[in-house]
């Protein structure tokens, strides 16, 4: 039997099925990329929900897997050499997993190049930005006097929406075929103009394509599942 003793976050969220890889998440724009792909390709998993609202992320259990306090985070016991590791920040799980199955990243060299460089486009760029729109337009930052702010924050998430409406014409996907670039942004975009009701203030209908896009990664069923997982405990 699989033994995740060395990890204490499995004293605070035991496992039920250690042989499996464990995700210790909550359905956020960051958490579900990950339980998207795990969904898309199909390997075995035990989700946890860590209650963020409750500030589990920050609890002396979580912190010893991800020292920054934030979820997702995994562990394989089934790692490199077969060996059991920890894995945090979205953007690594979803390469880790992509390259530990070859599934959901171009198997061509330069092209698996061309798809990092998306995901961390997202990473750098798409969460941080459409994150301080949500702050800004939906949550405490609203009640500051000064939007110059938000003004600013809108006006660069039109801007990268712009980007990706760009890349997205002539394609179905970032890369032509579905990847974790995909993956790392439908989340987001939905959320962008879902959960902040950010849709009127940074103009999404002017980006046809971008919202074809988002529509048609909605509805693959890996995708639907995803967004629920992990359920609330």
């Amino acid at each position: 039997m699989t033994d995740l003793s060395a990890f204490p976050i499995a004293k605070r969220w035991p496992a039920k099925h250690p042989e499996r890889l464990q995700l210790y998440s909550a359905t956020t724009p960051n958490g579900v990329k990950v339980s998207i792909a795990l969904e898309e390709i199909g390997l075995p998993y035990e989700p946890h929900y860590v209650d963020i609202g409750k500030n589990e992320s920050w609890t002396p259990e979580f912190l010893s897997l991800n020292p920054n306090g934030k979820i997702p985070a995994i562990i394989d016991p089934d790692g490199p050499g077969g060996k059991p590791i920890g894995l945090f920040e979205s953007g690594a799980i979803l390469l880790y997993l992509a390259d530990k199955t070859g599934k959901l990243i171009p198997a061509d060299p330069a092209r698996r190049y061309e798809a990092i460089q998306w995901v961390f486009f997202q990473m750098a760029a798409i969460g941080p930005i459409f994150g301080q729109v949500g702050f800004f337009h939906k949550f405490a930052g609203r009640e500051i006097a000064d939007k110059r702010p938000l003004e600013r924050y809108r006006d660069e998430s039109r801007r990268l929406i712009g980007v990706m409406e760009t890349r997205l014409k002539g394609r179905k996907w970032i890369m032509d075929d579905y990847t974790i670039a995909d993956v790392s942004m439908l989340g987001w975009v939905r959320n962008l103009i879902g959960f902040y009701e950010a849709r009127d203030l940074v103009g999404f209908d002017d980006f046809p394509t971008v919202a074809e896009w988002l529509e048609r990664g909605l509805a693959r069923p890996a995708v639907k599942r995803g967004l629920t997982i992990p359920a609330k405990g």
